[in-house]
């Protein structure tokens, strides 16, 4: 499926200046092109969802707008600072929190926070306030002076996004937050990301779990093999792509062949979901919807649709 990167860029508001934007961004390592002519906008005061498969460029992207990689090709700016020519002054104005816990083990919660707000060159006189804000919006007054290695996995997530937040950041770089963690504690930093969001702070978020990208996200950048194939809110996706409803029949991979032969035969998109498939584009089947159970359309079958059902 080809997109016009016009037609992806017009669907983002560009009433204010965006918080990060990317154009025509290409990164390659030796023969490997891991970001192939990106454009990529975060506008401010929203959160935006950065999705795709392994090897779809997400980490790369991630790295490239902290400096940690320098871009072959194209334009990088953040928070209206050029990349990297003006690296370090948009560090000082964005938040990062990583994929790999690096709290320091050997301090407390505390302390750790003490660490950043000098790193952040936050000001004495506003330090303490700081780290009791960061305290509260983590939910951690009562274990500050607990060891790092004392915590559990959902408390060191809490701690490394309030760490991010040490320096009152109007841009937060999310990198898979809540990967590794149950559900339970996954809807606890959902709720802390969501008053980021509430309070118009801006994000960009890459994630495996397309759920959380629904429930946090203003606005989806799906990437597949370096670029962006789909930009808009995730409704709008679904309906777009994959329409209000899908069937899913059920029965043998002799079956589910045969019904796939069928519906493509009838231009409907199918995808596979594990024992069944899923039978999409039925807004206008003017009764020609297979028999099967009903569903609503949702944001994992346009990922699907858009990136493939192989794993890399």
């Amino acid at each position: 499926m080809t997109i016009e990167r016009g037609a992806i860029l017009s669907r983002v508001s560009t009433q204010a200046p965006p918080a990060i934007r990317l154009r025509g961004v290409v990164k390659r390592y030796g023969e490997i092109t891991a970001v192939a002519g990106l454009d990529l906008e975060v506008p401010d005061g929203q959160c935006v969802g950065l999705l795709g498969p392994n090897g779809a460029g997400k980490s790369t992207t991630m790295r490239l707008l902290t400096a940690q990689a320098i871009a072959d090709e194209g334009e990088i700016t953040v928070r209206g600072h050029p990349l990297p020519q003006r690296s370090k002054p948009a560090r000082a104005e964005m938040g990062v929190v990583p994929q790999l816990d690096n709290l320091d083990t050997t301090l407390t919660v505390e302390q750790n926070l003490v660490v950043f707000s000098h790193l952040y060159r936050v000001p004495k006189v506003r330090r303490q306030a700081a780290i009791e804000r960061v305290l509260d919006i983590a939910n951690l007054s009562e274990r500050r002076e607990a060891k790092v290695d004392e915590l559990s996995g959902g408390m060191r997530r809490r701690l490394l996004i309030g760490r991010a937040l040490i320096h009152e950041p109007r841009l937060v770089l999310l990198d898979e937050p809540t990967v590794g963690l149950d559900p339970q504690v996954r809807q606890e930093l959902w709720a802390l990301i969501d008053r980021l969001r509430s309070e118009g702070v801006s994000m960009l978020m890459s994630t495996h779990y397309i759920e959380e990208a629904e429930r946090l996200c203003d606005s989806v950048t799906i990437m597949s093999h370096g670029v962006a194939v789909a930009v808009g809110a995730p409704q709008q996706l679904v309906s777009q792509y994959a329409g209000r409803e899908a069937v899913e029949i059920y029965g043998s991979p002799a079956r589910l062949a045969e019904a796939e032969a069928e519906m493509a035969a009838q231009g409907f998109p199918t995808r596979r979901t594990g024992t069944s498939i899923a039978v999409l584009g039925l807004d206008d089947a003017n009764g020609r919807a297979p028999a099967g159970e009903r569903r609503p359309a949702n944001l994992e079958d346009v990922f699907v649709l858009l990136t493939g059902e192989e794993i890399s």
